[in-house]
Parts: C-alpha cells; structure tokens; sequence
C-alpha cells in the first residue's frame, strides 16, 4: 500500500513532486523527513506496482527508486517509465554494490545510482539534477507536441507539397510532379508557410525536424 506523506492540498500541480519507491518501510519514512525538511514535496511506495497504480503522467518531479524489490524491480519500473508518454528521471538507490546492475541502469538513462545509506550532500545534488533534466525535457515535449498541432493543421494536399518543398524543389517542379498548375501549387505553399509559421525553406526544414515530420516521410 501506498504512503503518501505530502499533503496535497498545499501541493500545486505544477510542483515538482519526490517519488520515492522502497520496500524498506523505515527507508521510507527516514527519507521522506530528510526530503521534506529539504523544501520537497514527497510521496513514498512501498512497491513498483503501487507506485504505478497511482502516477499521473503529467506530474512533474522524478524517483528515487530501489533496485531491488519483491515483484517489479527498478530495472522493470525504469522500463515502464520509458514507455509512457512523460517518463520522469530516476535516482537509483541500493543497499548493494552491483556494478552490472548500475550500468545497466545508467545505460538506460537513469540520471544516478547511489549506495545506501545516503547522504544528504550526495542525494540533494542528484536530485536537484534530476529535477531540472525533468523540467528540460517536458518543456522539450510541450515543444514538440505544439509542433505536431501545426503540421496536422495541414490539409492532404498540403502535406504533399511540404514534402517536395523539404527535397529542394521549386514551384514549377512541384506543379509538374503533382500534375497542378504552379500558380496552385505557389497557393498551396504560401499556405503552409504561414500554418507553420515560417518564412523560409531553412526555417521550414528546421522545423520539420523538430517535429519530426521529415522522418515520418
């Protein structure tokens, strides 16, 4: 069962929120005062599964997540996590020395892997390193996802003329390519210049990328 030991009536939803993942109750309770008397917002699991149970995706923060666990391990919640929408950074913590298991965990983009018993001038770095890759990246999300918005604003048509628009070609290529008029296909690109809010074939590419739209083609 879950223990959550933040209120969250004082909690926003845009507060950065410590979830700390742990089997060891007294663990848990021990760090959840270090982490609260630090200024965080702090919600504890006794289980990977719980942890899961109850995590909103859009939540910001990170886990401060054991290795090893009866049931999921952290390995197994890592892998979850990166399957979601907005995976959150993890700090691994073990009682155990386990350089096989650090690598891996590291390789799969945990942000540290810290020996228990903790200490504070280690785990608050770790943390606050964790806590701004997080808000890196959902920014880095929200930029891409608003991207997208304007790329599927384009009509079919459209669409296509981007394509050609992105391997160089000019109007009169297009026209003859798509069997349309240039003066069509000069209509269909001012359009969709001004969609994506571009002004030129370098900015367009750029943004293209960005979007990942290039890739998708």
């Amino acid at each position: 069962m879950s223990n959550c030991l933040s209120s969250q009536a004082t909690v926003t939803a845009a507060s950065p929120t410590i979830f700390v993942v742990d089997d060891d109750a007294s663990f848990r309770t021990a760090i959840a005062r270090l982490l609260h008397a630090g200024g965080y917002a702090v919600q504890t699991f006794a289980s990977a599964t719980d942890f899961l149970g109850s995590f909103r995706g859009d939540t910001p923060g990170c886990v401060l997540l054991d290795v090893h666990m009866p049931g999921l391990t952290g390995l197994d919640l890592q892998s979850a996590l990166a399957r979601g929408e907005n995976p959150l950074p993890i700090v691994f913590i073990t009682g155990q020395g386990d350089i096989p298991t650090s690598v891996q965990a590291m390789r799969a983009g945990a942000e540290d892997f810290l020996t228990k018993p903790l200490r504070k001038a280690v785990l608050f770095p770790a943390i606050t390193r964790a806590l701004a890759r997080d808000a890196q990246e959902r920014q880095q999300r929200a930029r891409r996802r608003e991207l997208r918005a304007r790329f599927e604003a384009l009509t079919p048509r459209e669409r296509e003329v981007l394509t050609h628009v992105l391997r160089g070609q000019l109007n009169k290529q297009i026209a003859s390519d798509l069997a349309a008029s240039e003066r069509t296909i000069k209509a269909h690109r001012a359009n969709l210049m001004a969609k994506l809010q571009v002004q030129s074939v370098a900015e367009l590419g750029q943004l293209a990328h960005e979007a990942g739209f290039a890739s998708q083609q």
